[in-house]
């Protein structure tokens, strides 16, 4: 029996099935785990399809041990973010392995030495191509279901990660929130004055194509303004933008999309979010055929819970109190809807505007790190 590890680089379309796959097996039985769609999966590494390929490179490595495949990295070079922020990091994301340090840090390293061989200094991560894409190992929340859009992993990760001298980088908090709670009375009157102040209006009543047509672009570019400043965003283009509205909106409810535009009709906040689609994913395997489309359907119909992947407020209208009107918004929607609890998408914990859940019901179900480490 061979114990040596042995890491190769997915180089064919066998490697890379076998890369996509090993989640499944890995965690077959384990009941929280989320499967991503395949089909998504194989749209992030399609140069043709994902524009964020045209300033990325990759490599994709596989760990097998004992002849058998124990785990999967991706080591990703941005240069754009590099170029905006200075720093010549390799990412490394779709980070999966059995429960052994040798293994992880075998993976690990492979990564590394592929960056140190482009000038690369640190490596961090678990991050993906771009900030759309997953990111954020999971520290704390294991027994919270995750949102589609984030990544899943048992709790033997940080500590392996831990274990092999990795340091925090940055954390993300994900809130939980009582949908059904009444909007805080105090907050309608604050929210009143400063829709009069300001001229400000929340869009409704709108079909979901020209909510596409009208507000996507738009909402892309306030959302770029919004981030430019947090933790190694890089704007999206207008290549990106078309992608991103063309794979994601047609799936979008209108009733839980939320825009508060200015006189102008420009978007000065926005928020966006799905019903949960994590039982319908486990129930299909992360495949559409032959029944997952039907999973997949039912739940996109049912709103008991909701995940919220996207919000923001122009940099401008940061300090006004405008978020608390999309929030209060959505929070009204999601009465109406019948929804029960919320969970937000992945937040920077020293971002301030994450605070005003906490002027709600609520608490902070998972906490998700970014570890960075110096490349020897």
């Amino acid at each position: 029996m061979d114990n040596k590890i042995t890491i190769i680089e997915a180089i064919n379309k066998k490697q890379f099935n076998v890369f996509l796959k090993f989640p499944y097996s890995l965690f077959k039985n384990d009941k929280m785990f989320v499967p991503p769609l395949l089909i998504d999966e194989r749209a992030t590494f399609n140069k043709k399809i994902n524009p964020a390929l045209e300033f990325c490179d990759y490599k994709i490595f596989l760990a097998y041990k004992d002849g058998k495949i124990a785990g999967r990295i991706v080591g990703m070079i941005n240069s754009k973010a590099n170029e905006i922020w200075k720093r010549t990091r390799v990412r490394f994301g779709w980070f999966d392995f059995i429960n052994d340090k040798d293994v992880a840090n075998a993976l690990l390293n492979a990564v590394a030495q592929w960056g140190k061989s482009r000038g690369m200094d640190k490596i961090l991560g678990p991050m993906g191509f771009t900030d759309m894409d997953k990111e954020g190992m999971m520290i704390e929340g294991f027994d919270t279901d995750c949102p589609m859009a984030c990544y899943y992993n048992p709790q033997y990760y940080p500590q392996i990660m831990d274990a092999l001298g990795y340091e925090k980088e940055v954390d993300w908090v994900q809130y939980e929130i009582i949908a059904n709670q009444p909007v805080p009375d105090k907050i309608k009157r604050i929210n009143e004055l400063i829709k009069n102040k300001y001229n400000l209006r929340i869009i409704d009543n709108v079909s979901k194509k020209e909510i596409a047509k009208k507000y996507g672009v738009k909402l892309f570019q306030t959302l770029n303004e919004a981030f430019k400043d947090l933790f190694g965003y890089v704007p999206l283009n207008d290549k990106q933008i078309r992608f991103y509205i063309k794979q994601y909106f047609p799936f979008l409810d209108k009733r839980l999309i939320c825009f508060v535009v200015d006189e102008n009709d420009n978007v000065v906040a926005f928020g966006v979010s799905m019903p949960s689609l994590c039982k319908a994913l486990r129930k299909s395997k992360g495949r559409l055929f032959p029944f997952g489309w039907f999973y997949l359907l039912k739940a996109l119909h049912n709103f008991e819970k909701i995940d919220l992947y996207l919000n923001g407020v122009a940099p401008e209208w940061q300090n006004k109190g405008v978020h608390s009107l999309y929030y209060a918004e959505m929070n009204r929607r999601y009465i109406a809807l019948g929804a029960k609890t919320a969970i937000a998408n992945p937040q920077l914990e020293d971002n301030q505007a994450a605070h005003i859940w906490e002027k709600y019901d609520s608490r902070i179900a998972i906490r998700r790190r970014a570890y960075v480490k110096e490349i020897n």
